[in-house]
């Protein structure tokens, strides 16, 4: 008998966890798909603060849908990277505020990192450190990449809004 393939595991920043509690679009299905157990989530304490703090201080009216999505999501919390590490990793990324993401992401030797966050995403000189070391996709193309999602169906969603999920 074949074993069963083991599931992806993919670490997603603030950025997918902002938009995907306030908007229902791809980083929305991102979420959706972690809760249906389409992949293993991975969380690090870091990216759980820096987007409760986000919501509650930009899109205060989503923190009651975020809170939801956290305690329905079965993610694996792996622990933030230590200071040294950080400062040792200067060279990964431009912002430096990504450090801590990419590197609890590394440890936990996650398959992606999935992010609509430019300063991670870009294929430019500013990644190439990070790109040999770590696969970072747009939601989007996690979605058709990984999840096998149609262009049609990725399309059918691209502006979708909440009123829209309640028809």
């Amino acid at each position: 008998m074949a074993s069963e393939p083991s599931r992806k595991r993919a670490m997603v920043d603030t950025t997918i966890l902002v938009a995907g509690s306030c908007w229902p679009r791809w980083p929305h299905e991102i979420l959706r798909a972690s809760i249906a157990g389409e992949f293993q989530l991975v969380l690090c304490p870091y990216v759980v603060e820096q987007v409760r703090r986000v919501v509650r201080a930009r899109f205060p009216a989503y923190v009651e849908r975020l809170e939801e999505f956290l305690s329905l999501a079965r993610f694996e919390l792996v622990p933030d990277p230590s200071l040294e590490e950080v400062m040792d990793s200067q060279d990964l990324v431009r912002d430096r505020s990504d450090i801590p993401i990419i590197l609890a992401a590394l440890s936990a030797k996650a398959d992606y990192l999935i992010s609509e966050d430019k300063d991670m995403t870009a294929r430019d000189a500013t990644t190439a450190v990070l790109r040999q070391r770590l696969t970072v996709l747009l939601s989007g193309t996690f979605l058709r990449e990984v999840m096998g999602w149609s262009s049609e169906r990725l399309e059918s969603i691209r502006h979708r809004s909440w009123k829209d999920l309640e028809l």
